[in-house]
């Protein structure tokens, strides 16, 4: 009797200790963070009026110069996993200038979840004088990833997410140029631009074989709260596998999915205005569309004199994004910045989106130090606030965009823009008052075509223009075909469309070259 109480009080009969075991185990693995835990989070913010996040920075850092807050560095020898085997790490951003509030950075491991805390110790603050208590309690203002992409045994900072809801990423050989960001609201509406912005991330601590990298983010903002889940794979091309839930608090005028900024000031389709020996300066120089209904689009960007949206109504989009055409260092000449180096951006959306549009919006700048370009999708309707939206999609950053199209299908090498003239008896070219646009087609199987193949021009121009010649010609250089096209423009004071594409027969050869003179005045 005594060894049964024993049995029923003390000890575990022996079925009952393998199925306690085998429920330990479950538990185990069944314990994991995941993004259905952020968007429990993110759906609480939504249900509640927005609370403004509360700068905590002294005045001293919030109106440093930047090149004040440039001088603040993490101290490289105590880069978060520096001493795991992981080939991943973690450094800091300090807060400073507009990055004036703490962001909150969890580490994700197989059992829990805990906040890597800010500390001053992490700074060398170079010569920017400071009071040690008053940064004693601050937080972190981003963070950026080191992994080995260019040389073994050496890190590379591969991302970096800092300020609203901006990430960079880039992939083997490439320099920074354009961003990503999580979400865009009311872009360029009168109403003004509403920016969310990543509050708090999670970042799973990667094992030694990791060849990616996991974070997740919650975003927040007046209007709208999110939860989203990136997956980093760097390499030769760098590639982020996107997954969001996002819930409106309150109606938008406009949603902006899968955002990319970027920055055009001038290139080869628009001059620059002053002699510069850059002869193109620019983070992307077009907009590239793979519609649903399989058409390629491609929209050179300009650096227009006012605010210039343009929207392409496409259903269940294959691809988007803004590219770096033409990688010839000449273009460019710029040995410090090293745009023939910046990735283009790629968004390939995962499942169908439905109807909607992609939007472009160019904003004048007067220097390169302003991202003046934004492309992103948005939505036909928009549900009700409160309901959940689902956005699944790639990011690739590359240097290889022939690599993003069909072979099938040739695309724009180059859109040349230049006073049009007219060649006289005397072979001395005058000019005649046009615009002229020399557009070159190149592709895989548009070179193998014979060069007497029988290449046409269909060309649209709108309302504002008036179409005076067009050309097309075989270009033994590229081995495609060139687009010779001049007009005349009826209102200066008014933007310019116009459309060609080359075909043969009934075959279309070509992407859409579809283009956007802005107004002069």
């Amino acid at each position: 009797m005594l060894n049964t109480e024993k049995n029923k009080v003390g000890l575990m009969p022996m079925r009952w200790v393998g199925a306690a075991v085998l429920l330990a185990l479950y538990a185990n693995n069944s314990w994991a963070f995941n993004i259905d835990d952020v968007a429990k989070q993110a759906k609480a913010l939504a249900g509640k009026g927005f609370e403004a996040p509360k700068s905590n920075l002294p005045s001293q850092f919030r109106e440093m110069k930047f090149a004040d807050y440039q001088q603040i560095q993490f101290n490289h020898d105590k880069a978060y996993w520096g001493k795991l085997r992981t080939p991943f790490k973690l450094e800091f951003y300090h807060q400073g200038m507009y990055f004036d509030t703490p962001v909150k950075i969890n580490e994700v491991t197989a059992s829990s979840v805990r906040e890597i805390k800010y500390n001053p110790d992490y700074f060398n603050f170079g010569n920017v004088k400071h009071d040690a208590d008053a940064v004693k309690n601050l937080g972190f203002a981003g963070f950026k990833v080191l992994y080995p992409l260019n040389k073994k045994g050496k890190d590379d900072e591969i991302s970096s997410f800092l300020g609203a809801s901006y990430f960079r990423v880039i992939g083997e050989g490439q320099v920074y140029g354009l961003s990503a960001r999580g979400l865009a609201i009311d872009t360029a509406l009168p109403s003004g631009e509403e920016f969310p912005r990543f509050k708090e991330f999670w970042i799973e601590r990667p094992k030694p074989q990791d060849k990616q990298l996991v974070i997740y983010a919650l975003l927040d903002s007046p209007r709208a709260a999110g939860a989203y889940r990136f997956v980093i794979k760097p390499g030769k091309e760098s590639v982020v596998d996107v997954q969001s839930k996002v819930y409106l608090r309150d109606n938008v005028g406009k949603l902006g999915v899968a955002p990319l900024t970027s920055m055009f000031l001038f290139g080869a389709n628009q001059p620059s205005p002053v002699a510069n020996f850059r002869e193109e300066l620019h983070d992307s120089n077009g907009l590239s569309i793979h519609a649903g209904n399989g058409e390629w689009i491609w929209r050179p960007l300009n650096n227009p004199k006012h605010l210039a949206v343009s929207t392409f109504t496409v259903e269940n989009p294959k691809g988007f994004g803004l590219l770096q055409r033409g990688r010839d260092f000449s273009h460019y000449q710029d040995l410090d910045d090293r745009y023939d180096l910046r990735p283009s951006g790629w968004v390939e959306p995962q499942g169908d989106w439905g109807k909607g549009r992609v939007e472009l919006v160019e904003i004048p700048t007067a220097d390169e130090t302003n991202d003046n370009i934004v492309a992103f999708w948005t939505p036909e309707t928009l549900p009700e606030p409160g309901k959940e939206m689902n956005f699944q999609y790639r990011l690739h950053f590359t240097r290889d965009e022939n690599q993003l199209h069909q072979n099938d299908v040739a695309w724009v090498k180059d859109t040349l823009r230049s006073a049009g003239d007219v060649k006289q008896s005397n072979l001395v070219r005058q000019p005649d008052g046009t615009i002229a646009f020399t557009v070159d087609f190149t592709g895989k199987d548009m070179s193998k075509l014979p060069e007497d193949t029988q290449v046409a021009p269909q060309v649209s121009v709108g309302k504002n223009g008036e179409v005076v010649d067009q050309n097309v010609r075989y270009n033994p250089v590229t081995k495609g075909w060139r687009l010779v096209l001049r007009l005349r423009v009826k209102d200066t004071k008014q933007p310019t469309e116009m459309r060609a594409a080359l075909v043969s027969g009934d075959k279309t050869l070509t992407e859409t070259w579809s283009y956007q003179l802005p107004a002069n005045e």
